[in-house]
């Protein structure tokens, strides 16, 4: 499909009928994140049709959702959420107890919610009447709304009646690419125009392979392909796309590998960090996406640190006087000859990422070899957005296996009782980490979309994130 060129793919799609959005991935369904990992066409889902108290905008800041309003209180340690009016599925009303079990349910002890670990500082969560509920906590947490507005947290019943909007699927709608049709909503001031809906504010969800979300696109068959990633992106030069419709959000977080063995060569800090300091990063970079932006330090910038980011000392070298150090380590070490193991996900992308990771290695004498993701492997590709703008989900995120006095700091960090205390102990959290080297950056994540001209609300934004109510100018 996609060797099919088009001479007419730069005209305009027509404005009319529901919006057709190729999430790239299986098709959508309902998942509970506290038992299973939720893909991007499944998180989409799940964000139009389960909102949680807060969502994010077009632009990736916090509006309301099922909270019409909050405040912050005792010093950062209480958040008040009023609830609006509104219903589940079936029509039945949500209430704040309601919520609290679902709140509650997927923080718990054994939640496998990816969030849930970083959510760790709240007590507890109680209605206080049946439309008030608060979240009381240990340890102060200013970036909590930015966590509460992630899917994973999604108020969403584990019934057919679902979640509560701002989307519904539709009756007639429902199965691999379920119609979206716009939930009625009694707080707008003419509740009457919303009973019977446009089909223009309808969206169409289709999860599929990235190679046919871009040949339907280029095809003017669909308005939005969303989810692309390092992966995908060398298959946007197959076809004839215009350029004005990639669009590339400037993500914020993690794009490296894990050293996730620690023995053999990789039991010596100083021959991780060899591994780190042979990799060419302009190279790699320069080979899959031009403009991407290669990186060699965990923390992007200083955030909620007490500190600048730490900065591995080899940066100061240029390529080639890191491959001649490199070269040297592995020389000298006296176990034999050195073999890696790189665990890497399927697509173009991440072949060209293993190549320009290989030629690196066998340069200094270490030999690679490409393994799938889950795999026995010495290295992993980890490839994440930050759900929110704290150092110490970097440094968490990154410390997949690291070494005690890493992962002590981290915890530290984490239990600090105050945000003074909390920003030294994260200063020093990264700098366990930088002397750990448990983790080697190579990029910032990237994230792109291909975007037609009817949807104007669409933005890019630091968290990669686009409600599929926040596409066109005139829905809500």
């Amino acid at each position: 499909m996609l060797a099919t060129t088009l001479t007419g793919c730069e005209r305009r799609r027509p404005d009319t009928g529901a919006v057709i959005v190729s999430a790239i991935g299986p098709p959508p369904h309902i998942v509970d994140a506290r038992r299973a990992p939720v893909d991007t066409p499944s998180r989409l889902l799940i964000d139009s049709t389960a909102q949680g108290l807060v969502r994010f905008d077009a632009a990736g800041q916090i509006e309301p959702g099922l909270a019409e309003r909050w405040i912050v209180i005792d010093g950062g340690m209480s958040y008040i959420f009023r609830l609006r009016e509104g219903d589940w599925g079936d029509g039945t009303p949500v209430t704040a107890d309601q919520v609290v079990t679902i709140l509650n349910r997927q923080i718990a002890p054994g939640s496998r919610n990816p969030l849930a670990p970083f959510l760790t500082a709240i007590d507890e969560i109680v209605a206080m009447t049946p439309q008030v509920i608060e979240v009381r906590l240990g340890r102060p947490r200013p970036d909590l709304l930015k966590l509460f507005a992630q899917p994973e947290l999604g108020l969403l019943r584990l019934t057919p009646s679902g979640g509560s909007g701002p989307f519904r699927v539709a009756p007639h709608g429902r199965g691999r690419a379920p119609l979206l049709r716009p939930a009625f909503d009694p707080n707008q001031a003419d509740p009457e125009d919303q009973r019977v809906t446009k089909p223009e504010e309808d969206v169409r969800l289709i999860g599929e392979r990235a190679a046919r979300a871009i040949a339907r696109f280029a095809h003017r068959d669909s308005d939005l392909v969303s989810g692309g990633s390092f992966v995908d992106w060398p298959l946007l030069a197959t076809t004839e796309i215009s350029p004005a419709t990639i669009r590339v959000d400037p993500a914020a977080g993690l794009f490296g590998l894990a050293i996730i063995r620690r023995d053999g060569f990789l039991a010596d800090a100083a021959n991780r960090e060899a591994v780190a300091e042979a990799i060419d990063r302009t190279a790699l970079t320069a080979a899959i996406a031009p403009a991407w932006d290669a990186a060699d330090r965990i923390l992007p910038d200083i955030l909620d640190s007490a500190a600048l980011p730490q900065v591995p000392a080899w940066t100061l070298l240029t390529q080639d006087e890191r491959r001649v150090a490199a070269r040297q380590r592995v020389a000298g070490w006296g176990g034999g000859p050195v073999a890696l193991r790189i665990a890497l996900p399927n697509g173009p992308g991440a072949t060209l990422l293993y190549a320009q990771v290989a030629a690196s290695l066998i340069a200094v004498g270490i030999t690679p070899y490409r393994v799938a993701l889950g795999g026995d492997a010495d290295l992993m590709l980890v490839d994440a957005v930050a759900p929110y703008d704290s150092a110490r989900w970097y440094l968490a995120t990154a410390c997949v296996v690291c070494g005690e006095t890493a992962q002590a700091a981290i915890t530290a960090a984490r239990e600090a009782p105050t945000l003074a205390e909390r920003a030294q102990r994260i200063a020093a959290a990264d700098v366990a980490m930088n002397a750990d080297v448990a983790f080697i950056p190579l990029a910032r994540p990237l994230r792109w979309s291909l975007v037609s001209t009817r949807l104007r609300q669409w933005q890019p934004n630091t968290r990669a994130w686009h409600p599929l109510n926040r596409l066109r100018a005139d829905t809500n």
